[in-house]
């Protein structure tokens, strides 16, 4: 038996911390939570998810267990912004020009951006001294370089400053960072799936960046007390024994990261019919929502639900599980409908596919 606790936890991947983290699998009543980190985890194009919900509810602990479950990914030796050996980045000094560079294995990044980072802190400050006396272009990276093929979490992302909001949506537009100072510039690749939690009663997101976000979920404290039994049960139990805790959920652990690895394989060969194009294109319509990228995120969250289910083609039973997070937060404010977001979504899915 102690052999067998001493193996998992051999083969358990490290957190960002060097501690015990909550295991994925273990949480209660988040579901549409981690189906959405889920997707974003098997195809970064869906464009980041924003959780937003109740105080107290287990936000941040959803994004930090995705973290520890995620499979480790392979990167330039060497390479300071962890470029893709099979593809390096043009962009990176260090990368550019090398055929078959060396690699190795690392934990996928899962950066925190605190409320009161620096842009310098964020973005990568140049020595100017340094470069003006040696002609050297002295970086120091940043967390966006940190975050590079990984995840950019940000708590309470509703009250970050305006301009670590201009700032990242440059970015997150281009894939890639450019810091100048003093006549001076350095460009790197930055490519990351956004995450970002907060409390409504807070704050409201800029417009901007809200359209940022691939994916909005919402979190609810749970109104059952069954529900509520259990998620305090499970929290009492991890905070007396965490890594005893993680083992028992080591199996389902190791489940969910094969699966996700399955569908990151399978995600190339799942086929769009056209009638499911047309179907995400009338629900958007319905729904009245600004420019195209609701229907391309439904179709992009779709095909990595599908993936995530061994399916090869995205239905119509794909839109309608995803619809809600795809499109709640892309609904323009109607003064003559005063239902929720996600009352109007499920309206529009009876009215346009019947019940």
């Amino acid at each position: 038996m102690a052999s067998t606790v001493a193996r998992r936890r051999r083969f358990a991947p490290p957190a960002p911390t060097g501690k015990p983290v909550f295991p994925f699998d273990a949480i209660v009543g988040q579901d549409e939570t981690k189906l959405a980190l889920l997707i974003a985890a098997v195809d970064q194009s869906v464009g980041g998810v924003l959780v937003f919900g109740d105080r107290g509810t287990g936000k941040s602990t959803a994004v930090r267990a995705l973290a520890a479950l995620l499979p480790p990914m392979e990167v330039v030796s060497g390479c300071r912004f962890g470029c893709d050996p099979a593809k390096p980045a043009r962009d990176c000094a260090h990368c550019r020009g090398l055929s078959s560079p060396p690699s190795q294995t690392v934990p996928v990044p899962v950066v925190d951006l605190p409320l009161g980072a620096t842009e310098d802190r964020v973005a990568g400050a140049l020595d100017i001294e340094r470069a003006l006396a040696e002609g050297v272009k002295a970086f120091e990276p940043g967390l966006l370089a940190r975050a590079h093929r990984g995840f950019l979490y940000i708590d309470e992302v509703n009250l970050l400053e305006d301009h670590l909001v201009d700032l990242l949506l440059d970015v997150a537009a281009s894939g890639e960072n450019v810091v100048e100072r003093e006549g001076i510039s350095i460009r790197h690749p930055a490519r990351f799936v956004l995450i970002g939690s907060g409390n409504p009663e807070e704050g409201e997101l800029r417009p901007q960046l809200l359209d940022r976000f691939g994916l909005s979920v919402e979190v609810r404290t749970p109104t059952d007390l069954p529900t509520r039994v259990e998620v305090v049960r499970r929290r009492d139990s991890f905070e007396h024994d965490p890594e005893g805790f993680v083992d028992r959920w080591h199996r389902a652990a190791q489940a969910t990261r094969k699966k996700i690895l399955a569908a990151r394989r399978l995600l190339p060969r799942i086929t769009v019919p056209d009638a499911t194009v047309e179907n995400a294109a009338r629900l958007c319509l319905a729904l009245g929502t600004d420019g195209l990228r609701g229907e391309l995120t439904l179709i992009r969250a779709a095909r990595a639900l599908a993936a995530l289910e061994g399916d090869r083609e995205v239905t119509l039973a794909h839109l309608r599980r995803i619809a809600a997070p795809a499109l709640r937060h892309r609904l323009r404010r109607n003064p003559l409908d005063e239902a929720v977001a996600t009352t109007r979504v499920e309206r529009a899915l009876t009215e346009v596919f019947g019940a």
